[in-house]
C-alpha cells in the first residue's frame, strides 16, 4: 500500500511540474514581443457620397488588421506634396479610335503636379516599347503620344506587356502607379476560353504589382480582330484588368462593353484619387518566409473608406 501512495505521489509531483512549466511557457509568450517588420504601403481615401467634403484622417483613425491581429501604425503621411512615377501604358492592339481621347490625355498629363514624373510606353509582343522614359517635362511625356498601330505582333497579353514593364522598374521610393489602356484580352494564349474565365496571366500580373507595391489603374478600350469583337473575350478581359486593379490598389474605369465617349471623367476620377492618396507604415508580422501577407485596412471616420492593395511583401525575420 506504501508502495501505491509513492508512486501516485511521484506522478503527481510530475504532473503538477509540467503544469508549471506550461504555464511558464504560456505566460513568456503571452509577454514576449512578437518580431514584426516595418512596410510601407500606398493608400487612397475615398469620399463615399457625392457633394461633401473630405474629412481629416489622422494616424490614429486607421485601423490595420493581419489575420485578427491589429498592427501598430509607425506613420501617416499625405502623399500629395511626394515624388510621383506614373507609367502611361497603352495597348498597340486597340482601335485607332483610341486618338480621339488623346486630348483629354494630354490635359491630364500636363496638368499633373510638378514632381510626378511620367512615362509613355506601348504594349506589344508581351513587351512594352517605350515611347517616353519618366520625365517631369509634362509637355514633353505628353508629345510622345502615337496612334496604336492595330496590332497585338507575335505574342500579344497586356499583362505580360505589363509584368515586363514592373521588372525593369527600379526600387526606389516614390509612389509607383500605371494607368494601363487595353481592353484585357489575353491574345498571347489563344483560344477557346470558358465563359467568365479570368486570364492566367492577370493573377501573376497582380501578385508581381503587390509584391513591388505598383499600383495599376485600368480602363477598358476596345481592340481589334476577331477577340475583340468577342462579348466572352471582352468581359474576360474586364475581368482581368479589374483584378489587377483592384488587387494592386488601383481604380477600373469602363462603361459596360463599349468604348467611352471620354475618358475625361477617368482621369479627373483618378487625378482626385492622387490627390487623396498617402504613405502608411507599420509593422507587419513575418511568415517563416518572405513573402505577401494579406493585409485589411478600415477606419471609423464616417463617409471614407480605404483603398489599398490586398497583401504588402514582408521580409522573414
Amino acid at each position: 500500500m506504501r508502495r501505491h501512495l509513492l508512486v501516485l505521489s511521484l506522478v503527481l509531483m510530475f504532473v503538477g511540474a509540467l503544469r508549471e512549466v506550461a504555464t511558464t511557457q504560456a505566460q513568456n509568450a503571452a509577454t514576449s514581443p512578437v518580431a514584426t517588420a516595418t512596410v510601407r504601403m500606398t493608400v487612397a481615401v475615398r469620399l463615399l457620397g457625392e457633394n461633401r467634403r473630405m474629412p481629416d484622417v489622422t494616424r490614429d483613425d486607421v485601423i490595420v488588421k493581419q489575420k485578427k491581429n491589429r498592427l501598430n501604425v509607425v506613420s501617416w503621411t499625405p502623399a500629395k506634396d511626394t515624388s510621383l512615377d506614373l507609367f502611361l501604358l497603352l495597348d498597340d492592339s486597340s482601335d485607332a479610335t483610341l486618338g480621339g481621347q488623346f486630348d483629354d490625355i494630354r490635359d491630364f498629363i500636363n496638368n499633373l503636379p510638378p514632381n510626378a514624373a511620367v512615362g509613355v510606353g506601348y504594349m506589344r509582343n508581351a513587351t512594352v516599347q517605350i515611347a517616353q522614359n519618366f520625365t517631369t517635362d509634362h509637355a514633353l511625356a505628353a508629345k510622345s503620344l502615337r496612334l496604336p498601330l492595330g496590332s497585338t505582333g507575335a505574342y500579344g497579353s497586356p499583362y505580360l506587356s505589363l509584368i515586363d514593364l514592373m521588372k525593369r522598374w527600379p526600387e526606389h521610393p516614390n509612389r509607383r502607379e500605371v494607368l494601363m489602356v487595353t481592353d484585357g484580352v489575353d491574345r498571347a494564349r489563344g483560344g477557346p476560353r470558358p465563359r467568365n474565365s479570368i486570364p492566367v496571366d492577370a493573377d501573376s500580373a497582380s501578385s508581381v504589382a503587390q509584391r513591388m507595391g505598383i499600383i495599376v489603374h485600368t480602363i477598358f478600350f476596345r481592340g481589334i480582330g476577331r477577340l475583340g469583337s468577342n462579348y466572352w473575350e471582352i468581359y474576360n478581359g474586364q475581368l482581368g484588368i479589374s483584378k489587377v486593379s483592384d488587387e494592386s490598389g488601383g481604380e477600373s474605369y469602363y462603361m459596360g462593353t463599349q468604348n467611352p465617349v471620354s475618358f475625361k471623367p477617368y482621369l479627373d476620377q483618378l487625378r482626385n484619387t492622387l490627390d487623396n492618396q498617402y504613405l502608411l507604415e507599420f509593422d507587419a508580422i513575418p511568415g517563416k518566409k518572405s513573402g505577401l501577407q494579406a493585409i485589411n485596412l478600415s477606419t471609423e471616420v464616417a463617409g471614407v473608406e480605404l483603398d489599398s492593395a490586398d497583401s504588402v511583401w514582408v521580409p522573414a525575420k
